[in-house]
């Protein structure tokens, strides 16, 4: 199965993003077009460029960083409400064309302030709804023209999307653990985006989409799968361990982790996981999550560049395709975690020599 491999570029002007270097220029153009530079000369086949109603808009850091790279892909996030599906088609269409069909578009249905840029609250099922119309709505005037449609929710008469996208158009990522979303991700989604969870989790819900998918009888090519989580590699383990524990430290002093509780299914999951014990399967790290890291930073990988490709080996052999990794110092890590797993090719390399010995966190047994 062929392995696509994205890094992450914080979109934000504020400096720091997870501990990030504060460097001058920060958030501007030419600190995302170094990030993305770095990760096309270090294997990265391009990266998600986050989105949030607050921070610059997503499509438009895209579009500038697609003009200054040759081969980066942007993953850019968008949230239907924020885009009609219309606008946003034509958008896409012309920065894939632009750009030869380098975009991929990760798709957002979680909680934003909604109305500071006019859009309404409504309840998960209103909000997924609204979502898998928007998906299948956009899908249709990549491919279809003169496209005529009247929903619950979008409405367009005789509209033909110019330039036509590459190959039907972007592929769309799409996120989300409750029974709505994933409803939405079995029939709409290219690639259904995990966080970090143990392997038994994953194996789970890979499991039960993929009866989904035939249950509602999906038209599209079979549901792909993709994680997304924080992968902190060192020379050797007992480096990677004191240096993930010294984070965690920093991060107890600085933050507090009741504010990340919220009403979404998949980021309590995360958040569960510290119950089961600090460490999960081999080395996934749940301490995070206790102290401050939301969404990928709550779980992490830690270990050796050995520890982490079997780890991310094993996700791999549930049926995950996609992985979009991340550390910070970003630009640091990009090359570190680059040069370390995607310079092995189509394997992650061997096992590790055995159970991760981690003193004071019980690595390598499941809690």
């Amino acid at each position: 199965m062929t392995r696509t491999f994205l890094w992450y570029i914080p979109n934000t002007v504020e400096p720091g993003h997870r501990g990030d270097d504060t460097v001058a220029g920060y958030g501007t153009l030419d600190h995302s077009v170094d990030l993305a530079r770095t990760a096309e000369e270090h294997g990265w086949a391009g990266a998600l460029i986050g989105t949030g109603w607050g921070r610059p808009d997503t499509f438009t850091v895209a579009t500038a960083i697609a003009a200054r790279t040759s081969t980066f892909r942007p993953l850019a996030a968008i949230r239907p409400g924020y885009w009609q599906p219309a606008h946003f088609a034509g958008a896409a269409a012309t920065l894939d064309h632009l750009s030869g069909g380098r975009l991929l578009v990760n798709i957002v249905s979680g909680r934003d302030n909604l109305a500071a840029y006019g859009d309404i609250e409504g309840d998960q099922a209103q909000r997924y709804a609204r979502t898998r119309e928007f998906m299948r709505l956009v899908r249709r005037l990549w491919t279809e023209e003169n496209v005529t449609y009247a929903g619950e929710h979008f409405q367009v008469t005789g509209s033909t999307v110019v330039p036509r996208p590459y190959a039907g158009g972007p592929r769309l990522y799409f996120g989300g653990a409750s029974p709505a979303a994933e409803r939405v991700a079995a029939t709409e989604a290219d690639v259904q985006l995990f966080w970090g969870e143990p392997l038994d989790g994953i194996a789970e819900r890979v499991d039960r989409l993929r009866g989904l998918t035939r249950d509602l009888d999906r038209d599209l090519p079979p549901l792909e799968f993709g994680l997304r989580v924080t992968t902190l590699i060192r020379d050797t383990r007992e480096e990677a361990w004191r240096d993930a524990e010294a984070k965690v430290a920093d991060m107890a002093r600085r933050h507090n982790a009741d504010l990340l509780r919220g009403p979404a299914v998949g980021q309590q999951r995360l958040l569960d996981l510290a119950g089961r014990g600090d460490v999960l399967d081999t080395c996934l790290y749940t301490a995070p999550g206790r102290h401050g890291g939301g969404g990928a930073g709550t779980t992490w990988l830690v270990g050796s560049a050995d520890d982490v490709a079997a780890a991310l080996q094993k996700y791999a052999d549930l049926g995950i395709s996609h992985f979009v990794l991340s550390d910070t110092p970003y630009r640091r890590e990009t090359a570190r975690v680059g040069d370390a797993l995607i310079g092995r090719g189509a394997h992650f390399g061997p096992p590790a020599p055995g159970p991760a010995s981690v003193p004071g966190l019980g690595a390598g047994r499941s809690s």
